[in-house]
């Protein structure tokens, strides 16, 4: 065998690389691995198509070995791929990027971002762990020479014949001393799962094939069944339960991109700015932070996403300015719409059941994009006081509305099929049956249906539907009552001209001391409608919500609300009765009978508060104590 001996310099132009390499990607220096790995599966897929076309012999099975020397501090990452002759090695190893090595350096050695992967610079992220690296190879071709390339992190190498009996390539870390982690196998263990996993090529070490090697994604929906899809989201994301449902992604034009997208089942605050969809590119991962290619309302998705045409290792900003990210985003976006659409078509009662983790993927999606707010118009639901209709499944399809356990759920566009004609444009809603429990309880007497919209983001949602409706008016149960829900009653008044409502008024007025509070008097309908509850002002009340949000508050109850007073209430009336029975003493001041009246009015309205939330917590001890009062001096009346 001819003797082959060469020393030269790296034509790189430059001495800056290696330190711009190992400055640039140091935070991230693990990903060496991942990059000779993926090295190592192209040199097989290589050598399998040209085995094909009659260049080089097929070979064995391709497969990836990787072994760990303790005594020489050496890791050692074998393929049985194509391999190299001397002058591939010059190519593809020594003149690094080409004519591109000038402008790569000019353009990043001032980023920080990771540049590995790029301008063919996968092989050099082996000197952020090693102070040497041999390369001893023999390519597959016929007549072909074992050859070996040693370097030491500076652009010096030396290339020399060796001996290696099959074609494929070794590279030889000799790894520095504050690397040495990288010997210990749990270590490697961990990278290659983490960055391999799904690589179609066996990745064995010390001869255990470690990785999973089949990617789902990569194959047809048809080939998958629904425990194929659970399977691969409990491997991905143990112990988090099963997901909701899935989407699988698979496009070759304008660009190509697999991958299969899982509804989680939500049960705590969902991360809305990093996420948790696994990027990778061809079958390597390549992060789990992709913020900047799914719009961010998918971002708490879960899943993968495999594509070759995403630029991965460029600035921030390049990326989130790239056509082709933008578009992929869109498609993603759309593929889940569809996903979505075809749930609630052929399974309504389902995607009743599971839209509670839904919701706000969707409405947040739907503010944020209007290209997937069309989309998603008509999948919206709102739980309903409408009793749902019991039945088959093509009551489902209908607008009426699917029960859900204890709910029933409804379309924007089914509650207004079900309002009269002309009178569609009022939509109803609740945002706390608890606390609006009064309000709601009148408007359901009257069998008006009430929508509920209890989550916290309708508190931007129910605005945003106004925006896009100019026609709808929301209204909560609580901001106001129309004449359906108050009784018609002609009015008797005293020898001053006041009637029992204006003395009501009055009385309240006096007791609660407050301009802020606007006290109404009317005669509500039903038998069991409340003595007395507050109503907040549409307009008001949202104002006070939206400050409390940009505060970052809860929303409390507004200074300026309405104090809505029963007249029918048997304990409104008997109130009354004691004020008109009550005369001044001989001193002029107020009676006992005037100042129980006037405690009993402000108690009354405390209650209203308590129903509402209203009372703050420093306000609960003295509302209790008066109430002890209260009654006690009741039953010393006998009352």
């Amino acid at each position: 065998m001819p003797v082959l001996e060469e020393q030269g310099q790296i034509q790189i132009h430059t001495e800056n690389i290696f330190p711009i390499i190992k400055k640039a990607v140091y935070s991230g220096h693990e990903v060496f691995l991942r990059e000779l790995v993926s090295n190592g599966v192209d040199a097989i897929a290589k050598r399998r198509m040209a085995a094909m076309g009659g260049d080089c012999s097929e070979g064995p099975e391709g497969a990836i070995q990787i072994r760990i020397d303790r005594e020489a501090n050496t890791l050692t990452i074998s393929d049985n791929g194509i391999g190299m002759n001397a002058d591939e090695v010059k190519r593809y190893i020594n003149q690094v990027a080409f004519s591109s090595a000038e402008e790569f350096l000019e353009k990043y050695k001032s980023e920080n971002d990771a540049i590995i992967g790029h301008f063919g610079l996968g092989f050099y992220s082996s000197f952020m762990v090693a102070r040497e690296v041999e390369l001893v190879t023999l390519s597959a071709r016929e007549g072909s020479e074992a050859l070996r390339w040693t370097c030491d992190g500076s652009p010096s190498f030396r290339l020399e014949a060796a001996e290696r009996s099959e074609p494929g390539t070794d590279v030889i870390l000799h790894l520095m001393e504050e690397e040495l982690e990288y010997l210990e196998p749990s270590r490697i263990r961990t990278l290659i799962t983490t960055y391999c996993d799904f690589l179609p090529v066996a990745v064995q070490l010390d001869g255990e094939t470690v990785n999973k090697r089949q990617a789902p994604w990569r194959q047809s929906p048809r080939e998958l069944t629904d425990n194929d899809y659970i399977e691969l989201y409990r491997y991905l994301y143990p112990f988090q339960g099963d997901p909701l449902l899935w989407v699988h992604l698979n496009t070759d034009y304008p660009y190509t991109l697999q991958g299969i997208l899982y509804f989680p089942k939500i049960t705590g605050r969902a991360d809305w700015e990093k996420g948790e969809i696994r990027l990778y590119c061809n079958q390597v991962f390549v992060s789990d932070s992709i913020k900047e290619v799914v719009p961010r309302y998918l971002l708490p998705l879960r899943g993968v996403i495999d594509s070759p045409d995403i630029p991965l290792n460029v600035s921030r900003s390049a990326l989130q300015t790239d056509r082709r990210v933008r578009s992929i985003g869109g498609f993603v976006a759309k593929k889940v719409g569809d996903r979505l659409k075809e749930l609630q078509r052929d399974d309504p009662r389902r995607y009743a059941e599971i839209w509670d983790s839904l919701a706000p993927f969707i409405k947040i999606g739907a503010m944020e994009d209007d290209k997937f707010a069309d989309q998603v118009a008509d999948l919206i639901l709102f739980g309903t006081t409408a009793p749902a209709q019991e039945g088959g499944e093509a009551e489902l399809a209908s607008p009426d509305p699917v029960a859900c356990g204890e709910r029933a759920y409804t379309t924007l566009s089914g509650y207004r099929s079900r309002l009269e004609a002309g009178k569609d444009n009022r939509i109803l809603y609740c945002t706390d049956e608890a606390g609006q429990a009064g309000a709601l309880a009148l408007w359901k007497s009257q069998g008006a249906e009430v929508l509920l919209a209890d989550t916290l983001i309708d508190s931007q949602f129910i605005p945003w539907l106004e925006h896009r409706h100019g026609e709808l008016k929301f209204q909560r149960v609580d901001a106001e009552l129309d004449d359906s829900l108050q009784e018609k009653e002609s009015e008797l008044t005293d020898a001053e001209g006041k009637d029992a409502g204006e003395k009501l008024r009055v009385l309240f007025r006096s007791a609660l001391a407050n301009d802020k509070v606007t006290v109404q008097v009317q005669s509500l309908k039903g038998e069991n409608a409340p003595a007395a509850l507050i109503l907040l002002p549409e307009q008001m009340r949202r104002l006070n919500d939206m400050g409390a949000l940009m505060e970052q508050r809860l929303p409390g109850l507004p200074e300026h609300h309405v104090l809505l007073v029963n007249r029918r209430h048997p304990l409104v009336e008997g109130l009354r009765k004691l004020s008109e029975g009550s005369v001044l003493t001989a001193g002029g001041g107020a009676s006992p009978s005037q100042q129980l009246a006037t405690e009993l009015g402000r108690h009354l309205y405390e209650m209203a508060r308590l129903a509402v939330g209203g009372l703050e917590p420093n306000e609960l001890a003295g509302f209790q104590q008066r109430s002890c009062d209260l009654m006690g001096r009741l039953m010393e009346r006998g009352l």
